[in-house]
């Protein structure tokens, strides 16, 4: 299935971490390779990724997660879905890539599929400050728990 998304890697002093990732490796879950957003200055502070497929990210974010980041509380994880209106923020916490709440924001879930065979769906996050009706939110327990990423 075609899906679009991005992804930035801002991290502190992690060249050595994500150098493997900047290029293509048929072992990894998840397909493509970072390519690195240089300062002004020449040095490494972010990466930046496209995919155009849903299946090609699978196990991004537990890769991500299993690094031996050298600073990990300066770990930010922007991605952004094609549906949705802007970047979420995936940070540390207690050792596990999770998703932060940004102000005016909210995450829109579908119910999950009825079997495993469907791949799971990220949802959208929206703006919740436009002037357009928001959808109606699955709760909590209707929601597929699989990792999209």
């Amino acid at each position: 299935m075609s899906r679009d998304a991005e992804v930035i890697v801002l991290a502190r002093w992690s060249d050595e971490v994500m150098e493997p990732l900047t290029r293509d490796d048929p072992e990894r879950t998840w397909q493509g390779r970072f390519v690195p957003i240089a300062g002004h200055e020449g040095y490494e502070f972010g990466w930046a990724l496209e995919f155009d497929k849903v299946h090609a990210r699978k196990g991004l974010l537990k890769h991500l997660e299993s690094l031996p980041w050298p600073h990990p509380h300066t770990v930010q994880i922007l991605l952004r879905d094609q549906d949705d209106d802007c970047f979420g923020m995936w940070m540390f916490q207690e050792g596990r890539l999770v998703e932060v709440a940004l102000a005016r924001t909210e995450r829109f879930h579908q119910p999950a599929p009825p079997d495993d065979d469907s791949e799971p769906d990220p949802g959208v996050l929206l703006r919740t400050d436009q002037e357009t009706a928001l959808p109606e939110q699955t709760p909590e327990a209707r929601r597929d728990t699989r990792s999209p990423w």
